[in-house]
């Protein structure tokens, strides 16, 4: 190489390498919202494949259709659970999360259950509604026609009836659920077994109602289009969700890491993986239907590690990218950026751990099983890696001369004696 060319490459590696615009919060922040923009683009671009698919599963019942519509619902959360990490620190996707994402659900509201699994309880006077099977019903005390199950039905009467949480009526699970079924093999192989002839017609059908189980099963997922339609509307350039953390962006920085520390300790350490643990409960998966758990964990923590670096790969293999909340850090204090990229890399090896595993035959509800010494490390390994990398993501707040945050916790985490109360 000549002495000119290797001037131009020093320069072209220090550019690389300099944080240019560590400084630049509000450069900063509109790549946060840029990637936010993307990321429920790809989700809704893969709700609109799966739409495709229930759409012809519902025209024409069989094995292959069923499977096709599985195939489509797995796909299409790769992209959505990255897009979670904008929940905390944005009300406005807080708001709105519980409409596609709530779990988790009391199934026999929507359809049919095994008998093992009751009846209404104190808690939930709706658990066993089974709204497919009954045109007609109270609900509150108000007498409900649902003779024609609509998106608006589903969104304005049923979801979270009566102010409970459990009543979830709507988004990926409630279709989840209607694709795959109930998961009866508690801490043992397999997923929900739900039949094609679920939707088959006229004497074909089992499982009663095929009409009305295809009719759910359009509305659901006519009505996560529309949801994620709105959200991508809503990290548009004049969205109201990207005007929030751009129009002061001090404000949108610390949305940034509310995000990724509430994300990955409360939420993901806590109440999707470390609670579920303690209580060597399936019911605490986050996918339980489809056992898709270990993908549903892992792109979430992927979906932390984007927001830091400021980069998120696409379905169609581009990539947003540009300034990010790591530069900044870079910037004030070069070893807590490190060693908070180093604690990203090693929390995604510890989830990654798990994909591989359930991958390879040992799916996440087994792994809960108490007699799993190995599934149960492996889950233990990978809350506490999602635990230190929270304490490292609060070190850096404090590097760059932010207030203490406060992340959502757990009692899984916060006080463990409490889960058994």
């Amino acid at each position: 190489m000549k002495p000119f060319s290797r001037v131009l490459a020093a320069l072209a590696t220090l550019a690389l390498a300099a944080p240019a615009a560590a400084q630049d919060k509000a450069a900063i922040v509109k790549t946060y919202a840029d990637i936010a923009k993307a990321g429920y683009e790809d989700s809704l671009i893969t709700a609109r494949k799966l739409q495709k698919a229930v759409d012809a599963l519902i025209e024409k019942p069989s094995a292959a259709s069923l499977s096709a519509a599985k195939t489509a619902w797995i796909a299409a959360r790769v992209p959505y659970q990255q897009t979670e990490v904008f929940r905390f620190g944005n009300p406005i996707v807080d708001d709105w999360e519980g409409k596609v994402n709530a779990w988790p659900l009391d199934e026999g509201l929507i359809d049919y259950v095994a008998k093992s699994y009751g009846g209404p309880t104190d808690e939930n006077p709706y658990a066993a509604l089974n709204v497919i099977a009954h045109p007609k019903f109270k609900l509150s005390g108000k007498e409900i026609d649902a003779t024609k199950i609509t998106p608006k039905l589903l969104s304005d009467t049923l979801h979270e009836a009566d102010k409970v949480e459990a009543n979830v009526a709507t988004g990926y699970h409630a279709i989840e659920f209607l694709l795959w079924g109930q998961d009866l093999n508690g801490v043992g192989p397999g997923a929900g077994a739900r039949p094609f002839t679920d939707y088959a017609k006229g004497a074909a059908c089992t499982g009663g109602n095929c009409d009305r189980r295809a009719a759910y099963l359009k509305a659901a997922t006519d009505l996560l289009v529309s949801d994620l339609e709105w959200m991508v509307a809503q990290w548009g350039e004049d969205g109201a969700a990207r005007k929030a953390v751009t129009k002061d962006p001090n404000a949108g920085v610390i949305a940034i890491f509310t995000g990724m520390g509430s994300l990955s300790y409360g939420e993901q350490a806590g109440e999707r993986m470390k609670l579920g643990l303690m209580l060597n409960d399936p019911e605490e998966e986050h996918d339980c239907f489809s056992d898709n758990t270990h993908n549903s964990h892992y792109y979430d923590g992927l979906g932390v590690r984007n927001v830091y670096l400021g980069r998120y790969v696409r379905i169609d293999g581009s990539v947003v990218s540009g300034p990010s909340v790591s530069d900044l850090v870079a910037a004030t204090d070069p070893k807590i950026d490190a060693a908070l990229r180093k604690a990203l890399d090693d929390g995604m090896a510890a989830l990654g751990a798990i994909k591989a595993t359930a991958e390879a035959g040992m799916s996440y509800d087994q792994m809960l099983d108490p007699k799993n010494v190995a599934g149960g490390k492996l889950i233990d390994a990978a809350v506490k890696a999602l635990v230190d990398q929270t304490r490292i993501i609060e070190r850096a707040v404090a590097a760059i001369g932010l207030k203490k945050i406060a992340f959502e916790g757990s009692d899984s985490l916060d006080n463990p004696s409490a889960v058994f109360e």
